[in-house]
């Protein structure tokens, strides 16, 4: 389990290792992660202004209590809300990336899955796939910032158990979207899709929390999305050739009668 789990984090640290081999290719993935890291943290940078005020706004009953305990009770509320937040951030962040930066992280993806050899499909996921992608990241994302929030609320162990779950909840969000790209140019969609990373939950998690972890590093976001990018496709790649090894067959989504629609 832990070994898989390291597994997970090497995968992330030879998408690193991409940038040594294809710059060029990598370099293009800096400039749709640039534009979207400065919005979102301009996001985040007007909470931080707004949070003493948003504390004071959701405890009016603490006006009355005797120093420091408002104090006490407004910060711990305020660090809650934080790491909620650069939850969502996060997931925000990789969504929006994915989707303005498509073509970008289309020629990554295809540069590593011609890289390591075998079948490459001809098409990508196409550019309205990757938005409805998003939105779908974006919801689960705010979700989960939701129950970051209310784990913040819990005694005693609150304040470390919030942090932590944000860490591995968004991780594992993280590499499920990111590792999607491989399966979805092949026609297996979500459902086969986690079928066949079933048994390798614990490289996925691996992968996630330590994108994540690198996602939290200042400016560390733009330059991690490529090689994130490149990461997720060995850890698809990996999840598919283990399943063809095993001579379990991953059959595509059924697609209908009539002309394709257009992605």
């Amino acid at each position: 389990m832990v070994g898989r789990f390291f597994s997970g984090v090497g995968m992330l640290l030879r998408g690193f290792g991409f940038w040594a081999r294809r710059p060029g290719v990598m370099f293009l993935g800096l400039i749709p992660a640039a534009i979207v890291f400065f919005v979102v943290l301009a996001a985040l940078v007007a909470l931080v202004f707004s949070l003493p005020g948003l504390t004071d706004w959701l405890t009016p009953f603490a006006d009355a209590w005797v120093d420091p305990w408002p104090a006490l009770l407004r910060g711990t509320i305020g660090a809650i809300v934080f790491a909620a937040a650069i939850v969502l951030a996060a997931v925000t962040f990789t969504a929006l990336t994915l989707a303005v930066g498509d073509p970008f992280y289309e020629r990554i993806w295809r540069a590593m899955e011609l890289e390591l050899g075998g079948e490459v499909p001809e098409q990508g996921t196409g550019f309205w796939r990757s938005v409805r992608d998003s939105a779908a990241l974006i919801a689960l994302g705010l979700v989960t910032a939701i129950g970051v929030a209310l784990t913040g609320f819990v005694p005693v162990v609150g304040a470390v158990l919030a942090p932590t779950l944000g860490v591995v909840l968004s991780g594992r969000l993280l590499a499920m979207e990111l590792s999607s790209r491989p399966f979805e140019a092949r026609g297996i969609r979500s459902h086969a899709r986690r079928a066949v990373l079933r048994g390798h939950r614990a490289q996925l998690l691996g992968f996630g929390v330590a994108t994540q972890l690198c996602f939290m590093v200042p400016f560390g976001a733009i330059v991690t999305m490529p090689a994130a990018v490149a990461g997720s496709t060995l850890l698809a790649r990996s999840a598919l050739d283990a399943a063809a090894a095993s001579g379990r067959r991953v059959a595509p989504a059924p697609t209908t009668v009539g002309p394709r629609p257009r992605d």
